[in-house]
């Protein structure tokens, strides 16, 4: 049996990378037969979503940011043993709305808990699991704020109530993550979104038919 692909959607809050994911997804079903799993962090299963609900509840300020980070290990091993491991086992595509980067653009670099030691956590958790293919969805923090503001459908999380500094630190740790992985692709999400849509798109097509 032929193993799928996973492919990570990357950014910061505002980038537009759920909006890019769920607009391509009816043209990736039709390039897909072996099938396609959409899914996300935290969250994608039961249990993860449960956890899901206590890490981005904006009644919860007063969390830790070690307790913040291992909630997100859980809810990803969770998530990778229930759901996503079964479907590339099966051959299908995955398309992960966030997975290892963002813990450790945000635990790592905005919270300042240190990259060594968040991406130790990711590969115990994954048991080394990478995406095929990374795709981050890079826009300035300003911008990608002001978009949240703007956008009364978007769920608010604890997250979005961060400063900006704190925005910015996770940005520029994508770009820092992004200049050490080959495996990742940067798109300017400051575009227009059909633009990004298809931009992201074509990066898909191109893997699948590889």
């Amino acid at each position: 049996m032929t193993r799928g692909l996973l492919i990570s959607f990357e950014g910061p809050d505002g980038a537009g990378k759920t909006s890019v994911l769920n607009a391509l997804v009816p043209r990736l079903a039709d390039l897909c037969s072996d099938g396609l799993t959409v899914t996300r962090e935290p969250g994608g299963v039961a249990i993860s979503e449960k956890i899901r609900e206590l890490i981005l509840d904006v009644e919860h300020t007063a969390m830790d940011d070690k307790t913040e980070l291992l909630l997100y290990i859980a809810a990803r091993r969770q998530h990778l043993v229930e759901k996503v491991l079964p479907a590339i086992g099966k051959g299908e595509l995955v398309l992960m709305d966030r997975f290892i980067d963002s813990s450790v653009a945000y635990q790592g670099y905005g919270r300042g808990l240190g990259v060594d030691g968040v991406r130790w956590l990711n590969n115990f958790t994954t048991d080394g699991l990478v995406p095929d293919l990374t795709l981050y969805f890079d826009v300035p923090s300003e911008l990608g704020l002001a978009r949240i503001e703007q956008n009364s459908d978007r769920e608010v999380n604890r997250l979005d109530l961060e400063r900006l500094d704190m925005h910015q630190r996770v940005r520029a740790g994508y770009q820092a993550i992004a200049k050490q992985e080959k495996r990742i692709v940067t798109i300017d999400a400051s575009q227009p979104l059909p633009e990004v849509i298809e931009e992201t798109y074509l990066h898909i097509k191109e893997l699948l038919e590889r």
